[in-house]
C-alpha cells in the first residue's frame, strides 16, 4: 500500500511505506532521508549493531540490541520468536533504533519510526545483503546463516518517519 507523498512540491516521491507509517509528512522519507546525509548512510552500511527500543503494554520502553539492514525504504531486523520486541510491536509499532555515540558523545543517530511484522517475508539465510553484511559476525559466535535464520525467525521491517542526528 502506497503512503502520503514523502515531500510536496516539485520533485515529489512517493513513500511506499503503510499508510499508517507516516503520521505527519515529514521533509524527508527512508532512502531520501539517509541519502541527505552520506556519512549517516556509510555508518548504518557498516555499524553492526543498532540499539532497538519499542515500548511495552504499560508503556515501559525496552532497548535490544539488533543487527539491522537498510534495505530499500525499510530497515530490516530480524529477531527471536516470541520475544518481548514482537509482542511490543503487535502492541505499539513505534520504536527507535539508534547508532553508538563515539567516546566523548558525539555522531548521534536516532531513527524514530513504525515497525512491522512481516510474517511472509524471507528468512534471513535467504537475504544476500543481509548474509553479506552478517556472515561474519555469524561465524564468530558459531552460527551459519542457517542456524541464525532458525533461531531469529521474526522478520521486521522498520519504517523511518524521523531522523535526528549531530
Amino acid at each position: 500500500m502506497v503512503g502520503a507523498s514523502a515531500r510536496s512540491g516539485a520533485g515529489a516521491t512517493e513513500c511506499l511505506c503503510p499508510a499508517w507509517a507516516v503520521t505527519r509528512a515529514p521533509a524527508l522519507y527512508a532512502v531520501a532521508m539517509f541519502d541527505e546525509r552520506p556519512d549517516i548512510q556509510a555508518r548504518l552500511d557498516v555499524e553492526i549493531v543498532a540499539w532497538m527500543t519499542t515500548v511495552n503494554a504499560t508503556g515501559q520502553p525496552q532497548t535490544s540490541p539488533v543487527w539491522f539492514l537498510v534495505q530499500d525504504e525499510v530497515i530490516v531486523v530480524y529477531s527471536l520468536g516470541k520475544t518481548p520486541r514482537s509482542r511490543n510491536i503487535a502492541g505499539n509499532p513505534r520504536v527507535c533504533l539508534n547508532l553508538n555515540s563515539t567516546p566523548p558523545g558525539g555522531e548521534i543517530v536516532i531513527i524514530e519510526g513504525k515497525a512491522e511484522i512481516i510474517a511472509d517475508g524471507p528468512p534471513a539465510d535467504e537475504d544476500a545483503d543481509y548474509v553479506a553484511k552478517y556472515e561474519g559476525p555469524m561465524e564468530d559466535l558459531g552460527m551459519t546463516p542457517e542456524s541464525f535464520a532458525a533461531d531469529y525467525p521474526v522478520r521486521i521491517h522498520v519504517w523511518p518517519t524521523r531522523l535526528r542526528a549531530s
